[in-house]
């Protein structure tokens, strides 16, 4: 059988590794596919169309991880085949983009205002491309000793109500499943049990959010158990919702998981993405896909 993986980072968000490393990444783990779905930009696609064209054996997925707030809970829309060129997509990921570079410039001033000296440029870390999350910011607090490890600075400086925690931008969930669908992409709730839901409540958020696009559910994840996998297939079946999954894969930044098989056992089947392909090209005609075949 072959393998897939539907939600991977490069360092155009918060991975460790280019653009290029990450289709290499991807053909050494024997995959046929993945999608470069960086946080909140498609700067690093191009750049993995054309290292997968010229190396060749591996088909790269134009995607992005758009972050959204449902009430005051964040969560993640996956989006698969993304026009990464379309005009308004791009305007509107700039413009998202600049709310979260205030965020973060906010964010430094009250670490600076703490007494903990951190600057855009050590986050950045030499790529001035990236879109700085707060993993950049646990990096650096790490790198400082002012936290032993990454899960010491979630845990008292950057998780969520802790001191130097800001939001991000708050937009909808309607609203990036629009921008997705808009662009020809296809639009995937990520992981959906990392946000603390119970079963009820992602059955709850799945009917809210269906009729404003949604297409599928991320079943297959680094950290899901063959239980959860299960239970959400049938939450997808039931709604006839599209099923996908991904490594969730960052590199250095979560070095327990590896891009195509996560923490050891995960393993998306091929047959996930030709389901999508066949939806995408049904309801986007006028968005061909881009891709770089094997």
């Amino acid at each position: 059988m072959n393998y897939i993986d539907l939600h991977v980072h490069s360092n155009a968000s918060d991975g460790s590794f280019t653009p290029e490393d990450v289709v290499e990444l991807a053909k050494d783990a024997n995959l046929t596919h993945f999608a470069l779905t960086d946080h909140d930009t498609v700067k690093g696609v191009e750049r993995a169309l054309n290292h997968a064209k010229n190396i060749g054996g591996i088909t790269v997925i134009p995607g992005t991880e758009l972050s959204c707030y449902e009430e005051d809970r964040e969560i993640h829309i996956v989006g698969l085949f993304v026009d990464h060129n379309d005009k308004d997509f791009l305007e509107a990921l700039n413009m998202l983009e600049k709310a979260r570079e205030l965020r973060n410039e906010q964010m430094v001033q009250k670490f600076v205002d703490a007494g903990i000296s951190i600057t855009i440029d050590e986050l950045k870390h030499g790529n001035p491309n990236s879109v700085i999350t707060r993993a950049h910011f646990a990096r650096v607090l790490v790198e400082k000793g002012v936290c032993r490890d990454k899960a010491e600075a979630f845990d008292k400086y950057l998780g969520i109500g802790c001191p130097f925690y800001l939001p991000k931008p708050k937009v909808t969930p309607e609203y990036v499943i629009g921008l997705i669908n808009k662009a020809g992409g296809v639009a995937i709730l990520a992981h959906p049990y990392s946000y603390k839901l119970s079963k009820a409540q992602v059955e709850a958020l799945l009917d809210k959010l269906i009729p404003a696009g949604l297409a599928g559910i991320e079943c297959y994840y680094s950290t899901y158990n063959e239980a959860q996998t299960s239970e959400l297939r049938s939450m997808a079946l039931a709604r006839n919702l599209l099923v996908s999954g991904g490594s969730d894969f960052h590199g250095a930044i979560k070095p327990d998981i590896s891009i195509g098989t996560g923490r050891g056992n995960l393993r998306v089947p091929e047959k996930l993405i030709m389901n999508i392909i066949d939806y995408r090209n049904q309801h986007s005609p006028s968005h061909p896909p881009t891709l770089t075949e094997a």
